[in-house]
């Protein structure tokens, strides 16, 4: 087994290729989000503005058995990043020969994180459990035997919740009846706009997450760049803001489960969006991000939000939501999510999937 640098265009088809021979025996995997990993790995996107990547392939004489990149990202500094990471099973001492390469080409960082995808924006995480279906749209589906290959790292766990939305959308609403908004209000992000609520949503992020895990600052050219490809996809309702006193105060951002679109490795193309927006077969969407600033955390903006949502949620039709990725250690977040489940359920609603990204030093 030996490691080597992934250079030019042939080098970038293979290390894509490589997804093709992991996911053969996982018929739940979806290759949906493609379109990410190339805008990181190409070497012309925002991100590398201040970021450096090196693709990697894995192989056994000829054969590609596995493939990583090493991302410096001078926004995390302190950080090697071991992204894109996919293997085939029983490669013993393959974490081993990982580390020599990050200290070989970052002799000057001393933190290794595996799993961070250039940023928690981008996609984070392996799968610990569920692997018998697939993901929903934005979530990580790995193989079970990659946790093995990191049994040495410290992992920062991750989870998210599966749950009907009628029960939630009662809530919100029985609920909101009784709420003093404080003058909040929420409206849906303006198409005409998009790029002057792309760099709204770019501010909230960056005043929202600082304490996240792994959180970095993001730029506008950045965020906008990642939504542009599903522009098409996205409708003016999947972002919405709070707002109080005329100024932006935080946001919600949802989409549908595109990966129901899906059914093989291939990525997304034109004839689901047609499907999508002349008979919409998708019953599940994803709760992506909720984050309001902190002074207004205690001010029901996060319900504010959510009450406007739920009607065009309704009006499509979908039934089920999983929310997250959320860090476990994310107590906040984690707080809001319980406090919302036992109040529509009344009961403590456990995590649906769990993740980890992993951590350690070099």
């Amino acid at each position: 087994m030996l490691i080597e640098q992934a250079t030019g265009q042939s080098g970038r088809r293979a290390f894509h290729r490589v997804c093709t021979t992991v996911y053969s025996e996982f018929p739940h995997y979806r290759g949906s989000e493609g379109d990410v990993e190339k805008l990181l790995t190409g070497g012309k996107s925002a991100f590398h503005t201040h970021a450096t990547v090196r693709l990697f392939l894995i192989r056994d004489a000829n054969d590609l058995i596995g493939r990583f990149a090493l991302i410096h990202d001078r926004n995390l500094p302190r950080y090697i990043q071991v992204s894109f990471f996919e293997a085939l099973p029983g490669l013993n001492g393959l974490m081993k020969m990982i580390r020599a390469e990050a200290i070989r080409h970052f002799p000057h960082c001393k933190k290794l994180v595996v799993g961070l995808n250039g940023h928690l924006n981008y996609s984070a995480g392996f799968l610990l459990n569920c692997y018998n279906e697939p993901p929903v749209f934005g979530l990580p589906y790995t193989p079970p035997y990659y946790p093995g290959y990191f049994a040495d790292l410290m992992a920062r766990r991750m989870v998210s919740f599966r749950f009907p939305v009628q029960q939630v959308a009662d809530w919100i609403t029985a609920s909101s009846n009784n709420t003093i908004t404080g003058g909040i209000t929420a409206r849906c992000m303006d198409k005409k706009q998009i790029k002057r609520d792309c760099a709204l949503y770019t501010y909230l992020n960056n005043a929202c997450f600082t304490e996240h895990p792994f959180w970095s600052d993001r730029s506008e050219d950045e965020d906008f760049e990642l939504f542009h490809p599903y522009r098409f996809l996205f409708d003016e309702s999947n972002l919405i803001f709070a707002e109080h006193e005329g100024k932006v105060i935080g946001f919600i951002l949802w989409y549908p489960d595109f990966n129901q679109l899906v059914r093989t490795q291939r990525g997304l193309n034109i004839f689901d969006l047609l499907r999508f927006r002349l008979h919409n077969p998708i019953d599940t969407f994803r709760l992506t991000e909720i984050g309001v600033l902190p002074r207004y955390r205690k001010r029901w903006a996060s319900i504010v939000m959510m009450q406007k949502a739920l009607p065009y949620i309704l009006e499509a039709g979908y039934s089920s939501c999983e929310g997250g990725f959320i860090f476990e250690e994310n107590q906040a977040s984690m707080a809001l999510t319980s406090r919302i489940m036992q109040g529509a359920f009344q009961k403590k609603v456990e995590p649906y999937r769990y993740y980890a990204v992993y951590e350690g030093t070099l």
